[in-house]
């Protein structure tokens, strides 16, 4: 059985000014998804700044929202790190918390081999008893999952199960689709890829662009899933721009200054991320005030 499937959002971490972690804020956040269809979320992910969060905050952030969200729909904890003792600590820690499945990005910086990918993911996997997600995204990681490499994991590791794919490469996803042989459930993780991916069985998003626009980013799988490919696609293309401002700089600057944009005071950044450069923010207002979001 799936993890889930439609739009999942990669939901910001919202600050106060001081910059310590707005609970308050985030509950309001995931009400707000919630209740505009969004069928699962993600915590602790790239988008919300997972990787300045300290041990405690990130396992607090968990804990939250899965406490919160009280199984109206799943919550996928992001778990991953560059270190593999550190990702099973916090994929233990998420268990305890609750959570329906974790997300693993690959090893940062450090650039595992694809022996390496396998001991790393199949090490967390092993430690709990969740479904696993990958999260493929070389552009942030400088490591990429090949589709060889996660076909070995899926056959012979359980638990795991599916992959945020990331690469915007539409030939790998196809490739990784033959190579998994339905054995792996296939979610973009590019917002402007969602059709795409879709077309070649993927299940759905996990999308930065539901943080701001929710319904119409479930709208956009739902379509799909319902035969209506045009509508979706209409979808697709209608929000591409609005979708481009949001990846103009840096994720998650972009969404953060969106959902200020929109009143939801999610507060600043952490370092070393800054604020959004006026002419980059100017273009996301207009897009966003184009399809009515503001």
């Amino acid at each position: 059985m799936a993890i889930f499937t439609g739009a999942g959002v990669a939901i910001v971490t919202p600050f106060k000014e001081n910059k310590e972690v707005n609970y308050e804020k985030l509950g309001e956040l995931i009400d707000f998804q919630i209740n505009n269809g969004t069928d699962s979320i993600i915590i602790c992910g790239t988008t919300g700044e997972s990787s300045t969060l300290t041990h405690e905050e990130h396992i607090e952030c968990i804990r939250f929202a899965i406490e919160y969200t009280k199984k109206r729909v799943p919550v996928i904890a992001g778990t991953g790190s560059n270190c593999t003792e550190t990702a099973i600590y916090l994929s233990k820690e998420a268990q305890v918390a609750g959570a329906d499945a974790v997300l693993l990005v690959t090893p940062y910086y450090n650039k595992a081999t694809q022996n390496g990918l396998i001991d790393h993911f199949t090490a967390i996997a092993k430690s709990i008893d969740l479904p696993v997600m990958l999260y493929n995204v070389p552009s942030r990681t400088g490591c990429n999952i090949l589709p060889g490499t996660a076909a070995t994991l899926v056959k012979t590791v359980d638990n795991i199960v599916a992959m945020k794919e990331a690469t915007g490469n539409m030939a790998q996803v196809a490739e990784l689709a033959h190579a998994c042989e339905g054995k792996l459930d296939i979610y973009s993780g590019c917002d402007d890829s969602i059709v795409p991916v879709m077309s070649l069985g993927g299940l759905g998003v996990i999308s930065v662009l539901s943080n701001i626009a929710p319904r119409q980013t479930h709208d956009i799988v739902a379509k799909f899933l319902e035969g209506d490919t045009k509508g979706s696609l209409d979808l697709q293309l209608k929000y591409l721009p609005v979708i481009n401002a949001l990846f103009s700089e840096v994720n998650p600057i972009p969404v953060k200054k969106a959902l200020n944009l929109m009143g939801f005071e999610v507060g600043p950044l952490r370092s070393p991320l800054t604020e959004m450069e006026d002419a980059h923010a100017k273009v996301l207002a207009e897009e966003m005030k184009k399809v009515g979001l503001i």
